[in-house]
């Protein structure tokens, strides 16, 4: 079954078209507009700015990410999301580079045809790379599938995603972990 075509007609091990856009936003001190088929996120990065929320190490710098939905309200994904996204983007930062600042990431949602937080990620990770953030390395993520038959799929559309057990990987060429 490895060489089945799937609805959209992609191989298993398939991608779809992917494109990334730099600074897109001129108010941002760097942005990057990642698409992956019909999925795009707009991520901006303000900073870094003196200070760190309260709680925070002052003796590293502080990453706040913030999640918008398309459309309507915050709520428990979203939240996961940016949870996943904060301790993602604080493995790859060099926190120590700038110690008692604060950099803020805001994710916009402008299209999501599955594979969300992957798209996220790596939008994020680019609109830092262009901010001038000091990085340790890249973070780069898909999403994967798992199909009733056990074929892997990969950059699970929205559709998929209703029909398979999805997994995303993250990960850098360093590292990688299933969240």
């Amino acid at each position: 079954m490895e060489g089945t075509s799937r609805a959209d007609g992609r191989n298993p091990n398939q991608l779809r078209p992917f494109s990334c856009t730099g600074n897109p936003l001129n108010r941002a001190h760097g942005s990057a507009r990642w698409a992956q088929g019909d999925t795009v996120v707009l991520a901006a990065v303000y900073g870094p700015k003196p200070g760190t929320r309260k709680g925070e190490n002052p003796e590293k710098a502080s990453i706040e990410v913030v999640w918008k939905p398309k459309t309507g309200q915050i709520g428990r994904q979203e939240r996961e999301y940016e949870m996943t996204l904060k301790r993602t983007l604080q493995s790859i930062c060099m926190l120590t580079v700038h110690p008692n600042t604060t950099t803020s990431v805001v994710l916009q949602v402008v299209g999501d045809d599955g594979s969300l937080l992957p798209c996220a990620i790596n939008a994020s990770c680019a609109a830092l790379a262009f901010a001038g953030i000091p990085l340790k390395h890249l973070a780069v993520a898909i999403g994967c599938g798992v199909m009733e038959n056990g074929v892997v799929i990969l950059d699970t559309n929205k559709a998929e995603e209703q029909f398979t057990q999805v997994g995303r990987f993250e990960g850098s060429k360093r590292e990688r972990r299933r969240v």
